[in-house]
């Protein structure tokens, strides 16, 4: 099967290259484990391996419940004293709520990560923070196993982007009767931190994915949800289509209901004047390293310019 005409053009580009980009990339593969251990000191693999792991234990009929009241004002507290500092310890806060934090340091690079996960019981998932860094931006994965592939572009993101944080959900979007569709649910764990992110002005990313044949014309919609056109989409949109990307700017054109403008984390963000940016990526960007690495590059890009 022939490859989608953005990503022909990509592999034309990488032209000689190809054959040492793949030895590197086995030899990053290999590198890649991360030296890491949780609260009770023992090792528990990579972090490749945890999002994986999350992801494939997500199936409709799986566990899902939203949080208590007392366990969303832990959560919002803990995102307080990750962003303002504070006397009690993050981990301490939500390790009260059914959180465990898992630390490491990533091989690639040296970084220090701190994965904050869920009980699996709970369907919370968790926010993965580089905890010597003051969070200038969040990657948000709302529908692992569901829309196939984005938590790996969420990982890459939040590698590439310092002073990042990545928020994953932690149940199939249908599970509990679609209760667990954390984008159309504000009664969420999700939700819970993205407001508070909001709330204090960090903008947001939030990764979806459609079918190919729902938007023809288009293999990326970038949007801002329910608020006005903001730089970081404007600037996003302009990087994807440097790298012929067929993009659908919902500011611009209608983008056949993936606007995302009922999505409650862009509503909320638009509440209180935070960025935020829904992106729908079709099937031919996420399927691949090579697709996901183009968008990857892009967003990076953007949000560096």
């Amino acid at each position: 099967m022939p490859l989608p005409r953005h990503l022909t053009l990509r592999h034309q580009r990488l032209g000689r290259r190809s054959t040492a980009g793949l030895l590197i990339a086995a030899l990053a593969a290999t590198a890649l484990g991360c030296s890491r251990t949780g609260d009770d000191g023992d090792d528990r693999g990579n972090l490749d391996v945890m999002i994986d792991s999350l992801v494939a234990s997500l199936s409709p009929d799986g566990p899902y419940r939203d949080p208590r009241k007392a366990e969303r004002q832990a959560a919002r507290q803990a995102v307080g004293q990750l962003i303002d500092g504070g006397t009690e310890p993050p981990a301490k806060l939500l390790s009260g709520v059914g959180f465990r934090a898992v630390h490491g340091v990533q091989a690639t690079d040296g970084r220090k990560f701190t994965f904050y996960r869920a009980d699996e019981d709970t369907g919370w998932g968790g926010l993965l923070v580089e905890p010597s860094v003051p969070i200038r931006s969040v990657v948000e994965v709302p529908h692992p196993a569901y829309d196939l592939n984005t938590e790996k572009l969420g990982l890459d993101l939040f590698r590439r982007l310092p002073g990042s944080a990545m928020l994953i959900a932690g149940a199939h979007r249908q599970a509990e009767g679609d209760d667990a569709d954390v984008a159309h649910n504000d009664r969420s764990m999700f939700h819970v931190f993205s407001e508070e992110f909001a709330e204090r002005g960090v903008p947001q990313l939030q990764l979806h994915g459609f079918a190919d044949r729902s938007l023809p014309g288009a293999d990326a919609v970038v949007s801002t949800g329910a608020g006005p056109e903001n730089e970081l989409a404007v600037r996003i949109a302009r990087e994807l289509k440097a790298e012929d990307v067929r993009v659908c700017r919902a500011w611009v054109s209608h983008c056949v209901g993936l606007e995302g403008t009922t999505n409650v984390q862009g509503t909320t963000a638009a509440e209180h004047g935070a960025e935020f940016v829904h992106l729908e990526l079709g099937w031919g960007l996420r399927r691949d390293e090579s697709g996901r690495q183009l968008v990857r590059d892009a967003v990076v890009a953007a949000w560096n310019g």
